[in-house]
């Protein structure tokens, strides 16, 4: 059986677990299914840094001469921007048509304080140069770890015959941290079923009524993006039929309904793409870097809610807040770490951007698992199809 069949049955039968539980099994859940979860996402990020290192390396000193790391960061940092860009546009027009938070008022004494407030932008701008790359390493600060892994793969590069030995170092280590994901994909199945079964567990149909054009919304909004932005741009930029594309990426897409990470699901993302036929050198390059910054789902997420928020406290949005609101989540996607819950620490800066109350982050908080698991799928399927198209036009330029 193929693995992306075992863990699409693994993701249905937690489903069913979690319904058949209900809030009464939750414990038992959280006691004794939960932590099979936890081990399997806690096997994912203990290879995460070493592979995204070593291979961030490799695909960078790969390409050879600057010219070449310069041309393909070009097309893959404007990919990613043009696309989120366009997601956070695509949700504020669903959440205008679909007026998800019409009706609602906010349940003044349930409201609990907003999420931390995120860090302005030109602190995420400084944050991303390590002044110490070992310390970024122990924290797992994946955007300071990418920036050492460029320019330490630039100076192999550069080095030419005397960087081959420090290559070749890498380039042993990715092959060892991809032969350590295929391992721990084999518990794929098991860590997916204990990951969802504790989370439909808690939010059931009652809870998940209250908000569900806000799901809707997102649900709807992650599928039009991906089906008509993705679809559009495969079959007319890659003349890549996307039928096939989607049937290709699915074990990736499944890991990151289930995790809710990008940077989890980095190591299935690199391996779907391959099969593709993207190079090892492209997908080393591409992949981790969009893991990071590339959040298109989580972009057009930030849509939804800030016409949300907007909506239940009465106030209209013009149109320069508008802009401000696209401006800021494209800006602040490259700040937004690839980890569970991270777009709520985004949602506070945008919110904050267009003065909106940061107390609706709370109404969002309850459903943003639910919400996360549409996202991450989005992110990461973007990840592939920028990967293979910058591919293609390096085979063409080549």
């Amino acid at each position: 059986m193929h693995l992306s069949t075992k863990i699409l049955i693994g993701l249905g039968l937690g489903v069913l677990a979690g319904l058949g539980s209900g809030a009464e099994g939750l414990p038992f859940m959280k006691a004794w299914i939960a932590p099979f979860g936890s081990i399997f996402l806690n096997l994912i990020k203990m290879i995460i840094v070493p592979l995204v290192f070593a291979s961030l390396i490799v695909g960078v000193s790969g390409l050879g001469d600057a010219r070449k790391i310069g041309r393909i960061g070009t097309k893959t940092i404007a990919y990613y921007l043009g696309t989120t860009a366009f997601a956070i546009v695509l949700g504020l027009a669903l959440g205008t048509l679909v007026q998800p938070g019409l009706g609602l008022t906010m349940p003044g004494g349930e409201v609990k304080a907003a999420a931390k407030a995120a860090p302005p932008l030109m602190k995420v701008i400084v944050d991303i140069f390590p002044s110490n790359p070992l310390d970024s390493m122990l924290k797992a600060n994946m955007l300071q770890i990418i920036v050492f892994a460029l320019f330490l793969g630039g100076g192999i590069a550069v080095a030419g015959e005397k960087g081959q030995p420090a290559y070749k170092f890498f380039d042993a280590l990715a092959e060892a941290c991809y032969a350590v994901v295929g391992m721990i994909m084999k518990f794929a199945p098991i860590g997916v079923f204990a990951l969802i079964a504790p989370v439909v567990a808690a939010n059931g149909p009652s809870v998940l009524l209250p908000l569900l054009k806000v799901i809707i919304c997102v649900y709807l909004g992650c599928f039009l993006h991906a089906a008509v932005v993705y679809g559009s741009m495969l079959k007319f930029i890659g003349n890549y039929s996307p039928v096939e594309f989607f049937k290709n990426i699915l074990p990736a897409q499944l890991v990151a309904f289930s995790t809710c990470s990008s940077s989890a699901t980095l190591p299935v993302n690199m391996e779907c793409v391959q099969k593709m036929g993207v190079s090892k050198e492209v997908s080393s390059f591409v992949l981790p870097l969009g893991a990071t910054i590339n959040m298109d789902g989580t972009a057009l997420y930030q849509g939804v809610c800030a016409l949300f928020v907007a909506q239940i406290y009465g106030i209209d949005l013009t149109s320069a807040q508008m802009m401000t609101i696209i401006l800021t989540g494209t800006l602040a996607s490259i700040g937004t770490a690839g980890v569970p819950g991270a777009g709520l620490i985004m949602l506070t800066l945008v919110l904050q951007s267009v003065g909106l109350p940061l107390e609706g982050v709370a109404l969002v908080a309850g459903i943003d698992r639910v919400l996360d698991m549409p996202r991450t799928t989005v992110n990461i399927t973007g990840d592939a199809v920028v990967a293979y198209l910058v591919d293609k036009s390096e085979a063409k330029t080549a």
